[in-house]
């Protein structure tokens, strides 16, 4: 006798196991040093970015190494992810700036943290698997708004201009672009030069295979600082910002419940952006290093780092898909790598900080329009509008247009409305309730008991045949099954339905009642699993009468001559 293994236990509990302890158990002294070194040129990736995407969220540029440093140690630590590196990303820029203006630095601590608590939440609910239902449409249609608001917002620095003068608002994208109209006369040509060596920096580095394993984004921060101290006017961010090397302490916000009740939709557009970014991310480092995460553990991990991070003055963190395969590339392959990149941002926090003020604006700004493009995904855009359908056309350019006129959370809101709406009509379409034809006494002699082949039908019988889901959408099509005075048995053929909602069933006792009315039998065939389990929870097998239902439609038939002979 063989012995049986049941493994569905077991992985409901592994999946909660974060990957780091998995990985462990075969960890080698090569692999060690392959992560470290991956995690340290990582962490030279991520110094740049971290300051230059703090900045865009309106908030201090060692906030942004805070973040990096205590989410992305978390995030690796508990993730589900061999090789995931988190950290601030472009895709909460805009909406982090948003709550900076209005609710202060508290109404980001407290929206973080509320966030976290959401994705602890929902990776324990096993949403993991859920995320996956966002529509691409949706995601691609933000993910586009907000490069094109993150673009708009450094207009102002890779020009130099001066809007101290500007009196009228700065906070959404239209408001940005105005004050950039308005304050022209104030362009700094030498500002949009060490912009520009910056920008084509950025550009042209890459494309030299031999010199990849450096940052096109560090050389252009080196470059920028050389040419300001050369005598290049331009802003820095230590003309801007107070920039401190010291570690952070716990902040603690104040709270009450009208910021609660206000920053909510916030914090679960944090929640789901972090999410949805952070398991794309790890769905691309599934497919390059071949190995599979565990999303809900990830989920946790995602909302215990951004937990942390708030509590110690960073800002909402997630899984950076582009430092997450710079990991990759490099050699990483367990989360000890994300864990390093965390300790040397750490180490040059601690050293190196006080230089970060010497970096110029325009250097900055350069950096966050390549982030910009890189996450645009503009020839995806084109490619949908040209190939897709016309209602995923208009959920994606509404979201797009929304996120940039409005915010994220309008966007993120509207777009899953019409999405959801659209596919209801979608559902309803596709669902039709439609009478058979009588064309005189041939009798089918295939052997398929189901094909409609010409059936005979009985003397006043009448046969509908429904196909597609039965839900409320179209529930109006049901008043198509009608029955005539002298009508003995009416057939309803169900083998084209695979669900319905109690809407539809209700619509089915409507027509129980009428068919009752008129003396006639409802003889229901061929019913599948799901609507059979909604009939019988709700009684109405038991009210339409058990031997109404016909395992198919030449026993309906035959059910019904009986009837009609009765």
């Amino acid at each position: 006798m063989r012995n049986v293994v049941k493994p569905l236990k077991g992985k409901t509990m592994n999946q909660f196991v974060p990957k780091l302890f998995d990985v462990m158990k075969g960890y080698s002294k090569k692999q060690f040093v392959n992560d470290v070194i991956a995690g340290i040129i990582v962490a030279i990736i991520a110094l740049p970015l971290s300051i230059a995407l703090a900045l865009a969220s309106g908030v201090g540029p060692e906030q942004g190494i805070y973040t990096a440093i205590f989410a992305g140690f978390v995030i690796s630590f508990l993730g589900g992810s061999r090789v995931q590196i988190a950290g601030p990303t472009a895709a909460f820029a805009t909406i982090v700036a948003g709550i900076v203006a209005q609710n202060g630095m508290d109404g980001l601590i407290v929206a973080t943290i509320m966030a976290g608590i959401i994705l602890i939440i929902m990776g324990f609910l096993k949403f993991g698997n859920l995320i996956r239902f966002i529509p691409y449409t949706i995601t691609t249609g933000f993910t586009f708004g907000i490069a094109v608001t993150i673009l708009v917002g450094q207009i102002k620095d890779f020009l130099g201009l001066d809007t101290s003068a500007y009196t009228g608002p700065t906070i959404e994208t239209l408001d940005k672009l105005n004050a950039v109209f308005k304050c022209i006369n104030t362009f700094n040509w030498q500002a949009l030069v060490v912009g520009g060596v910056s920008l084509a920096i950025l550009i042209i580095w890459p494309r030299f295979k031999k010199l990849e394993k450096i940052p096109a984004s560090l050389i252009a921060v080196i470059v920028s600082v050389i040419m300001v101290k050369l005598g290049m006017q331009a802003k820095t961010i230590g003309d801007l910002y107070t920039i401190s090397s010291k570690l952070p302490g716990i902040s603690i916000p104040h709270v009450n419940i009208t910021m609660v009740k206000n920053l909510l939709p916030d914090a679960f557009t944090i929640a789901v952006l972090a999410g949805i970014e952070s398991l794309l991310s790890c769905v691309v480092s599934d497919g390059m290093i071949g190995s599979r995460h565990k999303p809900n553990m990830e989920l946790v991990a995602q909302g215990a780092g951004n937990l942390v991070s708030a509590l110690f003055g960073g800002i909402p963190a997630t899984g950076a898909i582009a430092r997450t395969a710079a990991n990759v590339k490099n050699g990483g392959r367990t989360p000890i790598a994300g864990m390093v990149h965390s300790v040397t941002l750490l180490l040059i926090l601690v050293v190196l900080m006080p230089y970060a003020a010497w970096i110029p604006m325009p250097a900055i700004a350069a950096i966050l329009f390549m982030v910009a493009y890189n996450m645009s995904g503009w020839r995806e855009m084109i490619s949908l509008c040209k190939t897709s359908p016309k209602s995923d056309i208009l959920v994606l350019l509404t979201t797009a247009v929304l996120t940039i006129v409005f915010d994220l959370v309008v966007a993120i809101e509207v777009g899953v409305v019409l999405t959801a709406l659209l596919f209801l009509k979608r559902m309803a379409d596709v669902t039709e309730v439609k009478s058979w034809k009588y064309i005189g006494d041939n009798i089918d002699e295939n052997n398929d008991p189901d094909n409609i082949n010409l059936k005979q039908v009985p003397k006043d019988t009448l046969v509908y045949e429904i196909n597609g889901p039965m839900f409320f959408a179209a529930a109006d099509k049901f008043l198509d099954i009608q029955t005539v005075s002298g009508s003995k048995a009416v057939i309803v053929r169900m083998r084209g339905v695979p669900a319905m909602d109690v809407t539809a069933l209700r619509s089915l006792r409507n027509i129980h009642a009428v068919c009752k009315r008129h003396g006639a039998v409802m003889i229901l065939s061929h019913v599948n699993e799901q609507p059979m389990s909604v009939m019988e929870h709700a009684g109405f097998a038991d009210e339409i009468g058990r031997d109404n239902f016909c395992a198919n439609i030449d026993a309906a038939l035959e059910h019904a001559k009986n009837i009609v002979e009765g």
